[in-house]
Order: C-alpha cells, then sequence, then structure tokens
C-alpha cells in the first residue's frame, strides 16, 4: 500500500528528482516537470485567493499543457477539479453548474467565447458563476503561505476530480474520486505493466473521461512524458498514426472506440508503430476483428482489455490478450487489480458462482468513488452494504453490469442490466444479438437498438457483409424472436462524447430513415395517381 496522501506528491517528486525532463508535450509546445509544478503553484495561489478551497473549480479548457496546471492547481488550492468539454450545449453545462453549486469556472483564452456562447449568448458571470482566466491564474504571484495551509488541511479522503457521466432522470451524475482512490490504483497500475521512466503516454481520451485519468497519474506516477494527440487527428488516422510514429510513442491507453475508428478507416494500413510497448483498452467490449488488425500490425506490444466504471476510479480488471488463443466466446474480463474484490450476485443478492449463470457485477475495495455530488438518494442506491452479509459496514458499487463465469472460472461480460428489453415475450440483451451479428464473417462491428415504440429489433453494422448474407447466418445461431426486424450497414458507429457507441442517436438514425421511407412512398402513391 502507497504510503501517498495526496497525488501532488507525484508531481512534487518528479520536479525534485528531474526538474528539467519533459512533463507533458503538444503538438507545438512542450513543459518540464519543474515548470509544471511552478505553473500549478501560481494556479493554486490565484485559486487560494479567489477562496477555492473546499469547492468545485471548471476547467472550461481545451485539454493541454495549461489545462493540466489548472488541475493541478485547484488541487494546490485544496479545491477540486471538474474538466468540461468547452464543446458542451449550454443546457448541459447549467446542469453541470447547478450540481456543483457554487463552483469557479477557469476559462482558456481559447474558450472564453465558447463559455459564453454556451451560456446562451450571455457571460458565464450573468449566470451567477464565478469566471476567472487561466491566464490570470498563470500569471498569479505565489504565496507560499496559502498553498501550506491547503496543504496542512488536506486529507486523502478529500476529491480529487469530479467527472460527470449520464444520469437516467436527465441530471448529469457527477463522480467525486478521493486521492486515496487515484493513488490505490495507479500506483498498482503502472507497477503492474511494468511502467518505466522513459514511456512517452500518448493521450486519446479528453480529460473529462476518465481514460484520461490513467494518462495523466500513469506519467506522473513513473516520471515519464505525456504526449497530448490533438482532436482533430482522430478524424485523419493516416496522420494520426504519423504522429505516434513521429512521437516515439510507447503507450495507448485508449477506448476501444478510438481503436476501431482507426482500423474502420483502415489507418493502420501502411503504418507502423514499432516502439509502442502495450496497448490497453476499456469502455465497451472490443470487437474481435478490430483486437485481431491492431496486433497483426503492432506485434510486439502487449494487449490488454481492462473493465471497470468511473465510479471504482478507472478499472478493477484486467486481462493480458494471449496472442496464442482463439477467444471464441470474447474476450475474459480478467482479474482484479490489487485492493479489489468482484463479487456476482443475482436479483435477490445472493453469489453466484456456477458457470453459465448471469449476475451483477459488484465492486468492494479502496478505489471506490465517494459517491454522487448533491445526489444522495443515487449514491445510496448503488454504493451500498454488501449484500452477502451484515456483519460490518462493507460499502460496495453496484456496476449494473452482467456478467457469468464460464466452465473454467473465467468471467465474461454479459450486457447491461438496463440494456435488457422485452420482445415477443422473451428477456433479449442487446449484447447478446451485437456478438452474434459480430461473429459473421465480413461484419466488423455491430449495435442493435429497441424501437420499443414499434417493438423492432435493429440492427446497424460496419463492414463489407450484404444485410441478407447476415440474417441468414445469424438465423443459424439465434432463435427467431432475436433476429433483428432491420440489418441495416452504416459507415460509423456515431459516438457519445466519451467514445462509446451511441445507442440512442442509431435509434433516431432509424427513425429518421422510416419517415423519409414513408414520405417517399407518399410521394410515389401521389405520382402514379395523377392523370
Amino acid at each position: 500500500m502507497s504510503c501517498r496522501r495526496n497525488v501532488l506528491t507525484y508531481l512534487e517528486d518528479d520536479a525534485r528528482r528531474h526538474p528539467e525532463k519533459c512533463a507533458v508535450e503538444e503538438e507545438h509546445r512542450s513543459c518540464s516537470y519543474g515548470e509544471l509544478l511552478q505553473m500549478s503553484r501560481c494556479v493554486g495561489s490565484g485559486l487560494a485567493a479567489a477562496g477555492a478551497r473546499g469547492r468545485a473549480v471548471m476547467v472550461f479548457m481545451e485539454k493541454g499543457i495549461d489545462a493540466l496546471a489548472v488541475m493541478m492547481g485547484a488541487l494546490q488550492a485544496g479545491a477540486f477539479y471538474v474538466p468540461v468539454d468547452p464543446h458542451i450545449p449550454a443546457e448541459r453545462l447549467a446542469l453541470i453548474a447547478g450540481v456543483l453549486e457554487d463552483p469557479i469556472v477557469v476559462v482558456g483564452d481559447e474558450t472564453a467565447r465558447l463559455a459564453n456562447e454556451a451560456m446562451g449568448g450571455g457571460s458565464a458571470e450573468s449566470q451567477g458563476l464565478a469566471v476567472v482566466s487561466a491566464a490570470q491564474l498563470l500569471a498569479a504571484e505565489e504565496n507560499p503561505a496559502a498553498l501550506a495551509q491547503a496543504r496542512a488541511a488536506a486529507t486523502d479522503a478529500d476529491p480529487v476530480y469530479v467527472l460527470f457521466t449520464s444520469g437516467s432522470t436527465g441530471v448529469p451524475k457527477g463522480v467525486a474520486v478521493s486521492h486515496r482512490a487515484v493513488i490505490d490504483f495507479i500506483d498498482d497500475f503502472v507497477a503492474r505493466f511494468s511502467f518505466g521512466a522513459d514511456e512517452r503516454i500518448a493521450n486519446q481520451a479528453p480529460f473529462d473521461f476518465d481514460v484520461s485519468v490513467k494518462d495523466i497519474y500513469g506519467s506522473l506516477a513513473t516520471g515519464s512524458t505525456l504526449v497530448v494527440v490533438p482532436r482533430a487527428l482522430f478524424s485523419a488516422p493516416a496522420a494520426l498514426m504519423e504522429y505516434l510514429q513521429g512521437r516515439d510513442i510507447t503507450n495507448m491507453t485508449w477506448a476501444v472506440a478510438a481503436l476501431c475508428l482507426i482500423t474502420s478507416l483502415h489507418g493502420l494500413e501502411g503504418q507502423q508503430l514499432s516502439g509502442v510497448r502495450r496497448v490497453l483498452f476499456s469502455g465497451e467490449v472490443m470487437p474481435i476483428s478490430h483486437l485481431h488488425a491492431w496486433m497483426a500490425h503492432v506485434p510486439q506490444a502487449t494487449f490488454v482489455n481492462l473493465y471497470g466504471p468511473t465510479e471504482i476510479t478507472c478499472n478493477c480488471l484486467y486481462h493480458v490478450v494471449d496472442p496464442t488463443r482463439e477467444y471464441p466466446a470474447g474476450l475474459p474480463l480478467g482479474i482484479p487489480f490489487a485492493h479489489r474484490e468482484i463479487l456476482l450476485v443475482d436479483g435477490e443478492g445472493r453469489a453466484v458462482t456456477q458457470p453459465g449463470v448471469e449476475g451483477e457485477i459488484l465492486v468492494r475495495g479502496d478505489s471506490l468513488a465517494l459517491g454522487y455530488v448533491a445526489n444522495p438518494a443515487k449514491t445510496a442506491e448503488v454504493f451500498c452494504q454488501n449484500p452477502l452479509h451484515n456483519r460490518f459496514p462493507d460499502r460496495v458499487y453496484r456496476t449494473g453490469d452482467l456478467a457469468a463465469f464460464d466452465e473454467a472460472g473465467e468471467l465474461f461480460y454479459r450486457g447491461r442490466i438496463d440494456n435488457q428489453i422485452k420482445h415477443q415475450g422473451h428477456r433479449i440483451e442487446l449484447e447478446e444479438v451485437d456478438r452474434a451479428l459480430e461473429g459473421v464473417p465480413g461484419v466488423q462491428r455491430c449495435r442493435c437498438v429497441y424501437d420499443h415504440e414499434k417493438q423492432r429489433l435493429i440492427a446497424f453494422y460496419e463492414g463489407a457483409a450484404e444485410a441478407r448474407a447476415i440474417r441468414d447466418h445469424v438465423l443459424q445461431t439465434l432463435p427467431i424472436f432475436m433476429l433483428p426486424s432491420k440489418i441495416l450497414p452504416i459507415e460509423a458507429m456515431p459516438l457519445t462524447k466519451n467514445g462509446k457507441v451511441d445507442r440512442r442517436a442509431l435509434l433516431e438514425k432509424s427513425r429518421e430513415a422510416a419517415a423519409a421511407r414513408k414520405a417517399r412512398l407518399a410521394r410515389n402513391r401521389e405520382t402514379k395517381g395523377q392523370p
């Protein structure tokens, strides 16, 4: 167990040991560990003067060196940071600010206008928010006394950050994660996968997505270099691959959707990533065909399947891919990281141990988040007492994810509780249909949606296969009631801002297509009726 009590000690130790070493590298700029520490102390001093201690600091900035300095500066001031996508819709920004109650909003030169636009054309100040520019904070005079006072009052139970996820009620849920949880996970994460001080970590995920936590603190924990990949490159896969090769990248901890985007657009063809040592992926189920493509192009790398929601601090399970194994049932979720226990329970809260029987994944251990900001009811619902005993307080997190053991004792993901539908009297997991179609030659990726109004199951797929051939093939593996009524090709899956496939957007596409079809038929009937 680490003796650290504050994540800032990662940065401080790095700056003391090698102040001139590159800490963060952007496309046209870089900064050393000594510079990053000094920037954070100036920002912290400015935020302390603004009364930030104990408050949320919304970082309304593009990801990069300045945003990272503001995030670390918030911690220096005894606050916690909340990274926010600067392209966020006004309504969601207002909801997040409302949940945080009294945030300080930090804007960059390039995002001040976006902040005002997100506020419906008015200024953030006019909405009652305290706003300060990053440039002003970076230019603040360091106040060692104020920083020391904030540090002395801090505990490892204080939040480091709050990340917002979607909420079933329409209000975003803010997941608060403590210093203790981050340190507990990161120390084991970098040791388990042998991260060294010479790593060059390619940051794909936005800072408001928890995949980036592994990039940021993985680099700080090892004194290595964080390479921020420009957002624009993800629409130009060939240029993206050239950028990674040119920057001598050694580590890619990326969302599955980002990896699939590159393979779907043939971005790996003719490219080499000769320095990459490991590719770690998470966020959703990795299609085997995409995994094989990556493994063929980066054969020297170790590939690792990571599992875990934001609420347990990044990940709780991992599986190192065996290149000699075929994985006919897909990738297993793997084994736990240190100081975590994974429980599988049925709907009555009883342990599930029999092979093939589905249960909900529960997680216990020091890595659990503090809970949801200003949402005690939801916090109590999912951060609850271990249902397997009542002898002493024992908090677990109910993930809402379903899994089952196979005969060998390996755990496999089986979908979401809230992705379970009832169709023609049968309970169906959408992910099960996804997997069946992904097993068809020529299908790279599939996602199904259920139109409750029409009571229709609709499948969207990427790949060159013909819909009729897919239907014929799937009829051999799925019962008729699980066969989608429509199987539609799509060039690329729509994604949420966190890089996951957006099933709601797919459902909307199906409804738009149906409306267009109906209108076209109506026009044809009118034409035929003319003299």
